[in-house]
């Protein structure tokens, strides 16, 4: 099976003796490989579920910041009125009862009845690799509208 015997001694194939040890380096190799991609898998994961948790804090904080209204009256009737601090303490105040390191970067009306906020947080992977940076910034922004227009 591995050689030929010669007076009762099995000789050695050169060609067979050269493969030996090399379904070890192969072996070796994948389970590298496979390695890498689960823990490049897994920080891609965490990373897209980070991104989906600060979209629906910036559309809370909007929601939020929407209803900080003021009712004003004048000649063509009743409107919902938007203050620049009152966005922002609104917005703040969702981002503060939420744990974390989330921070509100800006809270503003373009147009008088809309509020946009934007809100960043600092991302770290969840599991060492070489191949996925130590952190970035992530950033939402969510628009929402007055209950009164």
């Amino acid at each position: 099976m591995g050689g030929r015997l010669m007076g009762g001694r099995r000789m050695r194939n050169p060609a067979r003796d050269a493969e030996e040890g090399s379904i070890l380096l192969l072996t070796l190799g994948y389970v590298l490989l496979a390695l890498a991609v689960v823990l490049v898998c897994v920080c891609a994961t965490d990373l897209y579920l980070a991104q989906k948790r600060l979209d629906a804090l910036a559309d809370s904080a909007a929601a939020a910041a929407a209803d900080g209204f003021t009712l004003v009256t004048d000649a063509n009737g009743v409107r919902a009125e938007l203050d620049d601090q009152d966005m922002r303490d609104q917005a703040q105040g969702i981002i503060d009862a939420i744990e974390g390191e989330a921070a509100l970067v800006d809270a503003w009306t373009p147009d008088g009845v809309s509020v946009r906020v934007t809100v960043t947080v600092p991302w770290h992977p969840p599991v060492f690799s070489p191949f996925v940076p130590d952190g970035v910034v992530l950033e939402a922004t969510a628009t929402s509208r007055t209950a009164l227009q």
